[in-house]
Parts: C-alpha cells; structure tokens; sequence
C-alpha cells in the first residue's frame, strides 16, 4: 500500500497505517484535494495485503475542523447543481470507501472533530477520544441537512434516534463524556495516551485473524440492509469461507497443544 501521499500523512509499518490531516495551523481542514486522496487511497487499501488496520490521529492537538471554509465552503456556494452533486457524490464515496475497505479503522479524537471530521470519525470502526474531543455534525449550522456523508443513516446505529435527531438538528458539540456515555466513543484517554492506546487496539486487531476480520467488517456493513434471515444465511455463508482458511486450522492446533495461536490471515 501506498504511503507517498500529497494531501495527509501516511505512515505504514507492522500491517498499520497511520493517517492524519496535515494542516494543523488551521486545525486540519480537509480540501477537494485531500477529499479526492483520502476516497482513492481507501479505495486502494481493500487490495493491499500489507496493512491490516488503520488509525486516522489528530495532528497538532485537533482531528479536523471539516470542510475549509475558505477553500472549499465559498467556492460551493458559486458551483452549479450539477458541480455541486459531483462534490457531494465525492464526499459520500469517502464514507463508501472507508466502509468498503476490508480494513478496521480506529478514529484517535483529540480537541477539533467537527462536520466531515466528525463524519470520518463516525464511518471508523472503533472511536478512542481525549477528554478535550468536541465532535459536532454542524452542518445545520452552516444553512444545510443534517443527511450528509450518510449522517442520518450511520449515526443512529451508533447512538440512537434520538441523540443523532438532538445531534443533526442543533448541530451542536458533542463532548467526550457524553460521547462515551452514548457509544459514540469506546474509550477515553489522556492526549498523551492517545497514541498509544489507539496503537496498541490497532496492533491487537493486526495479530488476529486478518482476512476474518475483514470478513466480519464487511457482514458489518452489508447487514445494514437485510433482513434477519437473510442476514443469518450471509453469515453462515462467509463463516463457511472463514472455515476453509488456514487460521482456522492454526487456532485449533494451537488449542490442542495448549499454545497461543499465531495468525497469518489466509
């Protein structure tokens, strides 16, 4: 996988990558570039087999401030329709491509998470914040829907109708108590933990079973959409597949000799 990236960080050793927006001074907005870079390099990542997860960290003490007002926000405003759904089709691919990528993504939130960080920060996996971490949906805020990036359909899956309906309509700041307290947050550490702990959950999910992994963040997603049935019938089927793979062989070796199993992900 890639790392020689023009637009974020990228930094891959040990099956991680490690990912942050690079504009700190401004509190890590992102651009049509950055947009475009992130959707194809998570587009790229469901074939690489040299990265088995992913953290997205906070850069200078922020996660990201969303859309560049100056950038990105005044230039919307003098597009045509069909330039605008073009932009926006590109944000949700983001979201579709994070969801798509095989990979777990763990979002590190410190300080700043607001509009298309908090979307990020949403469609990760797993979701470990500082005590200082403010995620906002502000998008209200700005004149527009809360349905944005796949808000209204991700968000409450996480922490409810409600809350998400509180969240999206005022727009408002959601602190890391509260997030925590509602599911939004797994866990929450001190800035100088982040790091750390976001890399040692990552280092952890990279020493299991990779390829089932990947199984299950895909069964994950694709159920949003079935029925129970239908959903116990995919499961069977891609537990099936997992069956046939050689960690489910290495895990019961190591069980009969009393050893801990070590996983290569095929």
């Amino acid at each position: 996988m890639r790392s020689d990236v023009e637009h974020f960080r990228c930094e891959i050793e040990g099956g991680i990558a490690r990912i942050a927006l690079d504009r700190p001074e401004r509190k890590n907005p992102l651009t049509f570039e950055s947009y475009a870079e992130l959707r194809d390099w998570f587009r790229d990542l469901h074939y690489a087999d040299d990265v088995h997860a992913v953290v997205i960290l906070p850069n200078g003490g922020n996660f990201s401030s969303g859309g560049d007002v100056h950038d990105i926000i005044g230039p919307l405003t003098r597009m045509s329709m069909k330039e605008l759904l073009a932009f926006t089709r590109m944000t949700g691919d983001l979201v579709k491509a994070m969801l798509g990528c095989g990979k777990p993504v763990i979002a590190a939130v410190d300080g700043i998470c607001a509009g298309a960080g908090a979307i990020m920060a949403m469609a990760s996996d797993l979701r470990i914040a500082t005590p200082h971490a403010k995620v906002a949906f502000l998008f209200n805020r700005v004149g527009l829907a809360g349905c944005d990036m796949g808000a209204c359909a991700i968000l409450p899956r996480i922490i409810g109708q409600g809350r998400a309906a509180e969240l999206l309509y005022l727009g408002r700041s959601m602190k890391a108590e509260e997030g925590h307290a509602w599911g939004f947050f797994n866990s929450i550490v001190t800035a100088e933990e982040l790091e750390g702990a976001a890399m040692e959950l990552a280092r952890r999910i990279a020493a299991g079973p990779t390829f089932a992994n990947s199984m299950t963040k895909t069964m994950l997603a694709q159920e949003w959409s079935m029925g129970l049935e239908q959903a116990i019938e995919a499961e069977a089927q891609a537990q099936a597949i997992c069956m046939q793979g050689n960690d489910f062989r290495r895990a019961y070796e190591a069980f009969v000799a009393k050893k801990k199993p070590v996983f290569e992900g095929d």
